[in-house]
């Protein structure tokens, strides 16, 4: 089901990880933002778009995990876009002979065979430094920064007053930092994301997570407060006391505290190994 959150904008929840598929009414068709995540809910937002008129212009994949780059042959053959380094890194995924086993063994056993994975990945990288998606739409500003994963891009859709955050500030999920190789600082890249936002976020009034609820502006500056003393815990090696984790975490939602647990060991045994820097 579609539910409108600006003049515009709607929004499609997914079941299992309440991934928000974000529509954005343009002129000609509508820009469609990180789809997922099994057949029947990807059929359901095709569907729901067909009955109001609505066609697939443009598409965009904040970042490039894999519940961020689904697709469904009935969204149509509209451009798939993504910063250059998502796309880079999903034409790497794909590049394995064996991608699509792979990828399969990271799902989530609820929904592994439901999940579509033909299209996975076809991302059309911007131009590095690309500010606007190209689409005749209102105008959407591409926030690229380090923090996450590696070309992980927030969208501001400044006349409607509405900031897409990617897997960034949400209510349910706690920061989770690019740890894939030993070349970065993890925590730097997260707090240049939050300060990217917080720049970002003067005239925003609706703020939605890549997971989790749709917040207003207060709501907005409170979580990157809170994900900004998350990562800052995290820097000084302990466990971070947080409402989404622990007896306050939300119901079904325990699981997050294990991700505090396992980012302070593997930020522990980056500094071992000089991974990280002071």
């Amino acid at each position: 089901m579609l539910t409108q959150v600006a003049e515009g904008v709607l929004v499609h929840q997914s079941g299992l990880l309440e991934n928000n598929a974000v529509v954005v009414q343009g002129r000609s068709g509508v820009l469609l933002v990180d789809p997922g995540l099994t057949e029947s809910e990807m059929a359901c937002l095709a569907g729901d778009l067909r009955e109001s008129g609505r066609s697939v212009a443009a598409g965009f994949a904040t970042h490039p995990d894999w519940d961020h780059v689904l697709w469904h042959p009935e969204f149509g053959e509209a451009p798939r876009y993504g910063t250059a380094r998502c796309a880079a890194f999903m034409r790497e995924v794909r590049s394995d002979a064996d991608w699509r086993a792979r990828v399969a063994e990271g799902l989530p056993p609820e929904i592994a065979d439901e999940t579509p994975l033909d299209l996975f990945g076809l991302i059309t990288g911007l131009p590095a430094g690309t500010r606007q998606i190209p689409w005749e739409g209102p105008q959407v500003q591409v926030i690229e920064h380090p923090a996450h994963a590696p070309g992980h891009a927030a969208l501001l859709i400044g006349e409607r007053g509405v900031l897409v955050a990617g897997d960034m500030l949400s209510d349910v999920l706690v920061p989770n930092l690019d740890q894939l190789n030993d070349s970065n600082d993890p925590i730097e890249e997260y707090l240049v994301g939050l300060r990217l936002l917080e720049e970002a976020a003067g005239g925003v009034e609706v703020v939605v997570p890549g997971h989790g609820s749709v917040g207003g502006a207060d709501e907005l500056r409170a979580r990157i407060e809170l994900d900004r003393a998350y990562v800052l815990a995290l820097r000084e090696g302990r466990v971070p006391a947080d409402p989404r984790v622990g007896p306050t975490a939300k119901p079904g939602w325990e699981w997050v505290g294990d991700i505090s647990v396992e980012q302070v060991r593997r930020l522990a045994e980056r500094h071992r190994r000089g991974g990280t820097p002071d």
